[in-house]
């Protein structure tokens, strides 16, 4: 599997919720941390996303908001 995207995170599936049209995916990445994407159902099933399955984030975003305290 090749990306152009270049900020691909690698980790194993934490949980699959689903709702009425949208799939939060929630994947740990090591460390401590864990990152959630928002998908279709339909991407979901068609992935076969499940808990404990390896998967990765790829991050390709135009924009990118920082905040401090």
């Amino acid at each position: 599997m090749k990306f152009s995207a270049r900020n691909q995170l690698k980790g194993k599936i934490v949980d699959v919720k689903k709702g009425a049209t949208t799939a939060h995916v929630r994947i740990d990445i090591g460390g401590g941390k864990t990152i959630t994407a928002s998908i279709t159902n339909e991407s979901a099933d068609e992935l076969g996303l499940a808990a404990g399955k390896d998967a990765y984030a790829i991050i390709k975003a135009s924009n990118v908001m920082v905040g401090v305290d």
